[in-house]
């Protein structure tokens, strides 16, 4: 994925999309580069005109599929069923902290 985040970059800023200025941004960010990888997206993006790529993309895309530990794609939730458990995970750490300030009270008594 940091390959083409890196190829993102690139294309943004103006520059061309090459192995030397992938592995260029990869080493910048402390990443350690797979030429094999660098070689295919390099080989991959130059068929394709990112511009029009990115405007024919979804408005709001999901995040990106995890892996499970057999390398399948991970099932994704719905929408609203990733945006319940964010809120669930909201609540807990506003327990978690008025808990903490509970125990803080306690010792100023």
């Amino acid at each position: 994925m940091e390959n083409i985040y890196a190829a993102m970059l690139l294309h943004k800023a103006g520059k061309e999309i090459n192995e030397q200025s992938v592995t260029n941004v990869l080493t910048a960010a402390g990443i350690t580069v797979d030429p094999v990888q660098v070689k295919a997206l390099v080989a991959s993006l130059s068929e394709v005109n990112i511009d029009e790529a990115i405007k024919s993309a979804p408005t709001m895309m999901a995040a990106a599929p995890t892996t499970t530990t057999t390398g399948a794609p991970a099932e994704q939730k719905p929408a609203a069923a990733a945006a319940e458990d964010k809120k669930k995970k909201a609540e807990e750490e506003k327990a978690k902290e008025e808990a903490a300030l509970e125990g803080l009270g306690a010792l100023f008594g």
